[in-house]
């Protein structure tokens, strides 16, 4: 079977909802058994029960990114590890003015050293068992301007640097490390903004934002999981140290 994680153990981070529960969802039913890591336990634990109602396996890794120390902590529990999916982050709208400093070093905490802290967590461990796999979620932002959208547009463009540096520095220990740059997602943090920002017009800016893609509308969290899935599998062992843009178009559409 192609695509098959048989045997494979993989810890995907953010995985409580979102893209990082579709992506843990995914790669269980290719035959990983997978560490559903989230900084909610209760999330981490419905994703595991669905998980193994389909039948797959998997477990709770209750961690906050952030924390260096906890993320080590919960990596040497693991019995294995050959897959390592970054998909926990924050976002924030704003401007290099209108964004403060609390806000700049939480975005920083979450996503740029929450990747690090899985990072420095998961070579270790590669290098023991002889080789794996970084999946890294970057985003447009990383090289696309995007209104209002600074810090958080910041810390994608340090994903995009980890993940060429980490590619290049374990090519000899079979460590393979890409990113993948999504447009908009529909995700549940968008029903949420949209409906804190913008109450009662929730439809008509949705309906605004998903045509901002070529395409016409938003991705959905599967299409993102498929991609990170080939990424993830053995068919896609001669590719590390590239982005992949899924983006309906935008960056090369939107003129």
């Amino acid at each position: 079977m192609m695509f098959s994680l048989s045997d494979k153990h993989a810890v995907v981070t953010g995985a409580g909802s979102g893209i990082g529960r579709a992506v843990a969802l995914l790669l269980a039913k290719q035959g990983a058994r997978v560490y559903v890591a989230d900084i909610n336990e209760d999330q981490a634990g419905e994703v595991v029960k669905e998980i193994e109602a389909a039948g797959g396996v998997a477990s709770a890794l209750v961690a906050d990114v952030s924390n260096q120390q906890e993320v080590l902590r919960a990596f040497e529990g693991l019995p294995g590890l050959d897959i390592l999916v970054n998909s926990a982050g924050v976002s924030h709208i704003g401007t290099a003015e209108s964004t403060n400093e609390e806000d700049f070093d939480r975005l920083y905490r979450v996503n740029v050293k929450g990747v690090y802290n899985s990072i420095h967590a998961a070579i270790p461990v590669f290098r023991k068992n002889k080789g794996g796999v970084i999946v890294n979620m970057c985003s447009i932002a990383a090289t696309v301007g995007i209104p209002d959208r600074f810090a958080y547009s910041m810390t994608k463009g340090a994903v995009y640097s980890m993940t060429l540096s980490v590619a290049k520095d374990y090519l000899k220990d079979h460590i393979r490390c890409n990113c993948i740059s999504p447009a908009r997602v529909h995700t549940p943090f968008v029903d949420g903004f949209l409906k804190k920002n913008y109450p009662g017009k929730e439809q008509e800016m949705f309906d605004k934002l998903s045509r901002t893609q070529p395409i016409g509308r938003m991705a959905k969290p599967d299409e993102i999981a498929g991609l990170i899935l080939y990424l993830c599998s053995d068919e896609a062992s001669f590719i590390t140290g590239c982005d992949y843009p899924i983006d309906g178009g935008f960056i090369k559409l939107n003129n």
